[in-house]
């Protein structure tokens, strides 16, 4: 994405002033309601977020409670579990927190969460360098 699709990217560095942060959705669960609060002040903070950007963080959140609940299953059950017909079986709870986490890691793409898109946001934020396009090169 170019700074021109997303023009309210700060030019300058991080704000002076902290973002309009949304507040949580009603719905979220306390497990995503806290991460969303804790998101959202950071995202705050160096000006990417927007009240547009609520429904996408609260999704972000939902995905994030449904990981922490589906480990913390997996940790007290175990990965495999017996069937009603007492047969071995991996433990439901267990693609639940591997779904979970396939959906914490595209929001967190989106959200510049990783390593590589936070290269990507501090990309986007770098004022281009006018003078190196049209300088020549020394001879």
């Amino acid at each position: 994405m170019t700074r021109g699709r997303k023009p309210n990217l700060p030019k300058d560095g991080p704000p002076t002033e902290p973002a309009d942060v949304p507040a949580p959705p009603d719905h979220l669960d306390e497990a995503a309601a806290a991460e969303f609060v804790r998101v959202a002040a950071e995202l705050g903070t160096v000006g990417l977020i927007e009240q547009v950007d609520r429904a996408a963080l609260a999704a972000y959140c939902v995905a994030w409670s449904r990981w922490i609940s589906a480990e913390i299953a997996v940790a007290e059950m175990g990965t495999v579990v017996k069937s009603p017909t007492g047969f071995p079986i991996q433990n439901p709870h267990l693609s639940i927190a591997n779904k979970a986490m396939t959906q914490i890691k595209s929001f967190a793409v989106e959200f510049g969460f990783t390593p590589a898109a936070r290269v990507r946001v501090a990309q986007m934020m770098d004022p281009p360098d006018d003078n190196a396009a049209t300088e020549e090169p020394a001879t």
